[in-house]
């Protein structure tokens, strides 16, 4: 195994282990602290962070807005005040050591409020920021605001070229490295492309070096290239490491910092995450956001494929093949399917499927009437957690809506994360973690074959680094 050198990042030698960041109170001010105080960089979400009474217990984010727009500047509120939180607390568990990033998403909801509004509430706790999910122009200007680096996140070298030419050729000197991450193998949401086959991944090592020759022609041959997705065992990167055709490369770890100590993932999430098997992770396009995002495996993606399964088109008039009337919600209005759809709406409907809902496809989806209950209160309650949503139809500018049918064959993804990640006191928790998202990188089933984790081990971050350190 080849030694693991330092490299420099945010002006200070750390080593080149840095912590994926995952929204929704997962990548805390406790985990990064730790990762940080290991030598490494820590990064904390600032994806509606948890902030904290005076008592120290979590705020609960509850929303009283009128309307979406209302609701949503509650939810930037909540997202700076627990950014804030989190970066006060993984400062003084650092101690010094290591870097602490902040994690944005570009899509998210009031995104730039919220970073910007962390960074003038923590001066000097933050030392870069790491953003993706989107085409994030804007971080660059920030970042010269602030004084501090920058970690743009892309999948390609043509997504960097676009960034550069665009808005970073402005601000060199704070691109602190780009972080590959791996469309295929990452958790979280992904950037697959349309002419990328979610079924087929493509091999990094190309891809990154068409990333670094991008990189060259604007003369950073030196700027750190971050591999991010899939990564588990160092000595299966080796050709990577100190190869002059690659340049610098650190990488980050996003899947294996979900079970130690430190995690804040409740038990039966841990629990599950050793129980995995190669295929328990797959990549799925269920997310409000539009993208590809890869999960667990668990009931909750199984009651989303079903219900998409249980669907057929229909129009509001007769004819051109849509000749069987329908009669769609407690008025019954009239729409028309297909003759030989029919049986299949009548055995749906007799397995308890009754309630028809309309999507933006001209579809009808049937789900249950408790499930259609669930869905349009999810959807009425929307608090604009993202920049636009299908699921709710939200756009984040005037007349806020995206002038499309909401989509009942997506989730409320601010929810499902708040309800999985905030689990009460004798409450039944695999349940909850079987009925909500468990985001998780494709190499998650490793937990359940590495020899580290054997007998139900849960190491600490500081033990998880070492171990990574080994390249074992």
């Amino acid at each position: 195994m080849k030694s693991i050198d330092t490299l420099r990042f945010g002006g200070q030698d750390v080593l080149p282990l840095i912590e994926g960041g995952k929204g929704v109170s997962v990548s805390t001010g406790v985990s990064a602290g730790h990762w940080a105080a290991a030598g490494g960089i820590g990064t904390i979400s600032a994806v509606n962070a948890d902030s904290y009474d005076q008592d120290g217990h979590p705020v609960p984010q509850i929303y009283h807005g009128r309307t979406r727009r209302e609701r949503q500047q509650e939810l930037i509120r909540y997202a700076i005040d627990g950014g804030i939180a989190q970066a006060k607390i993984a400062h003084d568990i650092s101690g010094g050591r290591g870097r602490i990033n902040v994690n944005i998403l570009w899509e998210m909801g009031g995104a730039e409020e919220v970073i910007i509004g962390i960074l003038e509430g923590a001066p000097g706790l933050v030392h870069g920021v790491t953003c993706g999910a989107g085409m994030p122009y804007r971080l660059s200007e920030i970042a010269v605001r602030f004084g501090i680096p920058y970690y743009p996140i892309v999948s390609s070298g043509r997504a960097f070229n676009a960034l550069w030419r665009r808005a970073y050729s402005k601000a060199p000197e704070l691109l602190g490295g780009v972080v590959y991450e791996d469309p295929w193998r990452a958790g979280g949401h992904n950037g697959l492309s349309n002419t990328e086959n979610p079924l087929s991944p493509e091999d990094p090592y190309p891809r990154v070096l068409e990333l670094r020759r991008v990189m060259r022609n604007y003369g950073l041959g030196d700027t750190p290239i971050i591999m991010a997705g899939g990564v588990w065992h160092l000595e299966e990167w080796q050709d990577w490491i100190g190869n002059p055709e690659l340049g610098p490369i650190a990488f980050q770890f996003g899947t294996r910092p979900l079970l130690t100590q430190e995690s804040p993932i409740p038990n039966a999430w841990k629990r599950r995450l050793l129980t995995l098997k190669k295929g328990d992770v797959y990549l799925n396009r269920f997310s409000p956001t539009g993208f590809y995002s890869s999960a667990v495996k668990n009931s909750f993606l199984q009651d989303l494929r079903d219900r998409s399964e249980r669907q057929v088109p229909y129009s509001a008039e007769a004819g051109d093949g849509y000749e069987a009337s329908y009669g769609v919600g407690a008025r019954k209005r009239e729409v028309f399917v297909p003759a030989a759809d029919r049986p299949r709406i009548a055995e749906w409907e007799a397995a308890g499927f009754t309630e028809a809902l309309r999507t933006p496809d001209d579809t009808l989806v049937f789900v249950t009437p408790e499930s259609g209950r669930e869905i349009l209160a999810a959807q009425t309650a929307c608090m604009g957690c993202l920049s636009q949503c299908r699921f709710s139809n939200w756009m984040q500018r005037e007349p806020y809506t995206n002038g499309q049918k909401a989509d009942p064959r997506s989730f409320c993804i601010q929810k499902t994360l708040q309800t999985i990640s905030h689990i009460p006191a004798g409450a039944d928790e695999e349940a909850i973690v079987d009925h909500n998202l468990m985001f998780g990188g494709t190499n998650a089933w490793r937990f359940g074959t590495d020899p580290f984790y054997a007998n139900g081990f849960v190491p600490t971050v500081g033990q998880l680094v070492e171990r990574i350190l080994t390249g074992r």
